[in-house]
Order: C-alpha cells, then sequence, then structure tokens
C-alpha cells in the first residue's frame, strides 16, 4: 500500500496533496496582485539558484514595501504572476529555493478561515475529499 503524501496542519481544516504541483499550472503563483516576502537568507538562496548575486538579484526581481522586500510581479492581461514563475513550464524557476511563504502554501492564515477559496485555488487542497481544480 503507497503511503499517503498528504500533508495537514494543526487548525486547517484541510489537507495538501504536494503532488498536485506537478500539473497545477502555477495556480499560486498567478492571480491577484500580492507579495511574496523574502528573508535576506531567501535572498541568497534565490540568487545562488539564478546564477546571480545577491546585488543583481534584488535590483532586478525584487521591490521594496516598507521595510520589507517582496519579489516582483508581471502583469499577465488581468492577473499577475510572480516575477519567478515560468510560464512555459508551468512552474516555478526556483521550485527549490522558493521563499516560506510558498513553501507554506496553502496553509496561510488567510485560508484557515477561507478553506473554499483554498480549494477553488489550489488542485492539491483536499477538503471533505473534494479536490480543487483539474489543472
Amino acid at each position: 500500500m503507497k503511503k499517503s503524501t498528504l500533508l495537514t496542519q494543526p487548525g486547517y481544516p484541510f489537507a495538501f496533496d504536494p503532488s498536485a504541483c506537478d500539473t497545477c499550472g502555477g495556480h499560486c503563483c498567478n492571480g491577484e496582485s500580492g507579495n511574496i516576502w523574502v528573508t535576506r537568507r531567501e535572498m541568497e538562496a534565490l540568487a545562488e539558484a539564478l546564477g546571480m548575486d545577491v546585488p543583481s538579484f534584488a535590483e532586478e526581481s525584487l521591490k521594496k514595501v516598507g521595510y520589507r522586500y517582496s519579489i516582483r510581479e508581471r502583469c499577465e492581461g488581468q492577473n499577475y504572476a510572480c516575477l519567478l514563475f515560468d510560464g512555459k513550464k508551468g512552474g516555478c524557476s526556483v521550485y527549490d529555493a522558493r521563499p516560506a511563504q510558498c513553501r507554506s502554501f496553502p496553509f496561510w492564515d488567510y485560508f484557515r478561515e477561507r478553506p473554499d477559496e483554498a480549494v477553488a485555488e489550489c488542485p492539491g487542497v483536499i477538503l471533505d475529499g473534494r479536490p480543487g481544480p483539474s489543472a
């Protein structure tokens, strides 16, 4: 019998199947505009994954919001996509180095109280046996 790969977090009314990321097409990387916060350590990991130095990465890929840094977005029609999203491959160009905010998706406080929105956004979210949208 195959071991379940479903992830759960205390206080969240859903489970997450990370294998859905392979076929989803980046639902969590596209959509409404928002911030993808990064720490200095994450900047270093992202720059290394892209073969860049941190100052060059920061200049090309980050925006300062108050005292914090966020990954820039690009406008795609009426939606926005993370600058590091690779539309041709349908996924994150730096998946193994992605920031903690991305790694923790869909277990965000926002979705704790809105599980139906998590299901609508992500094919890996399973609420009462109901998976999210197909790719």
